[in-house]
């Protein structure tokens, strides 16, 4: 997956590893994004409440999340990788108020 990720190789987003965002740590972030990207093992079929939790503060911050289960990745990772893709086109854009009189 990091290698997926790094050198900005998805639409050019840089994400750096095992980023702390509060109390938690992000396994994979892009911080101009402000997207998180969490892979979760076996044990997180467990723990639902408490990554509800964690998804809710982090996007109380202003964080975007997107799970995958490492599964996913190990047989998917063309998919997965299409999924960030398409997560980060998503963004939003810039608040028109906020842009400076003819700007692009």
């Amino acid at each position: 997956m990091w290698r997926a990720l790094s050198r900005r190789q998805i639409a050019g987003a840089r994400f750096n590893r095992q980023v702390p965002v509060g109390p938690y740590i992000a396994d994979f972030a892009a911080r101009s994004e402000k997207l998180i990207v969490e892979v979760d093992g076996g044990q997180h079929g467990t723990q639902a409440a408490y990554d509800e939790a964690r998804t809710h503060y982090l996007e109380a911050q202003g964080w975007r999340v997107i799970r995958f289960w490492n599964t996913d990745v190990l047989s998917n990772l063309e998919g997965v990788v299409a999924t960030i893709e398409r997560t980060l086109a998503e963004r939003p854009f810039p608040n028109p108020s906020r842009l400076r009189e003819g700007s692009p």
